[in-house]
């Protein structure tokens, strides 16, 4: 299977996760988050679908990028893909606590967690494809004001 081949199947499987996300926050985001209070450098929504499909197709490249060396780094490209697999499925969990069960505590401290996996996750990349490794830095900072701003809404709305 080519490289090119491999990354589509990442970028295709980010943005499916991406869209199931999506769903989660629409059940909550138009009825529950406009009542919440919010920090004053909480973006605007329209923010947020183009940021994350940006992330999503930059994870699904990073992932391809790797897997396409799993014939002369197997163990190492293994590890680095569970810690990838773990981050998504954290990132999608992160929706469903938020906005399904409306949990901004549950959700703040499973994204310190999904901090830890994503950052977890750089590492390994790197040091496999520099590429990958870059691809995977806006993903990082992103999460990381992300965290800032859950905990605020969090804090704001206790």
């Amino acid at each position: 299977m080519n490289k090119y081949f491999r990354i589509l199947i990442f970028v295709a499987t980010c943005l499916g996760i991406g869209y199931c996300s999506g769903i989660a926050t629409q059940s909550g985001g138009n009825d529950w988050f406009p009542t919440l209070k919010k920090p004053v450098f909480n973006p605007p929504k329209e923010v947020f679908m183009p940021v994350w499909t940006t992330l999503y197709v930059f994870m699904g490249v990073a992932a391809g990028l790797v897997w396409a060396e799993i014939e002369s780094r197997r163990e190492e490209v293994a590890s680095a893909l569970r810690f990838f697999w773990i981050q998504l499925a954290l990132n999608a969990a992160w929706s469903f606590l938020f906005f399904m069960l409306k949990n901004p505590l549950l959700a703040f401290i499973e994204m310190i967690v999904l901090w830890l996996m994503i950052y977890e996750t750089w590492y390994k990349f790197r040091r496999i494809n520099a590429v990958s490794g870059w691809l995977f830095v806006p993903y990082l900072l992103w999460v990381s004001f992300a965290l800032v701003l859950n905990g605020s809404l969090w804090w704001l709305n206790r």
